[in-house]
């Protein structure tokens, strides 16, 4: 948000350490795409395979939704931990396709563990401050 795009952040962690972060810059980067996770997952590819990032875990402040799903599958990270649910976000927002991670992430081949939602009122709370005064709610 200091930066001027969404509320979404990511960091990718391996052996307790955060070795990556990335946010949300789709106001800042004029494409609709880029989202925190695809933004992490695009930076990841750039510096690891899919052997180093099976061992890591994607941390993310909201429930990714289909599209950042489907790349987080396909980079091959191993492990997704979110904070706030996609349904939580559409509750306080009205957005999102209400497709939650698990779904797209449990009809492939490969196994990716999903923890989530955690912490889920304390992440709700970045989006009850901003959500309404963005949609002109407020």
């Amino acid at each position: 948000m200091e930066n001027g795009n969404e509320p979404f952040g990511s960091v990718l962690v391996k052996d307790g350490e955060v070795i990556l972060r990335a946010e949300n810059t789709v106001f800042t980067g004029h494409d609709m795409t880029n989202h925190a996770e695809l933004n992490l997952i695009k930076l990841a590819a750039q510096h690891h395979d899919g052997a180093f990032l099976a061992d890591c875990t994607l941390y993310t402040s909201t429930e990714p939704c289909a599209m950042c799903s489907g790349a987080i599958y396909w980079s091959g990270v191993g492990r997704m931990v979110f904070a706030c649910s996609e349904a939580r976000l559409g509750e306080i927002a009205g957005i999102g396709l209400n497709v939650p991670s698990r779904a797209v992430l449990q009809t492939g081949a490969r196994v990716v563990t999903v923890v989530g939602p955690v912490i889920e009122e304390e992440a709700a709370e970045i989006h009850q401050q901003f959500w309404p005064k963005h949609l002109g709610k407020a």
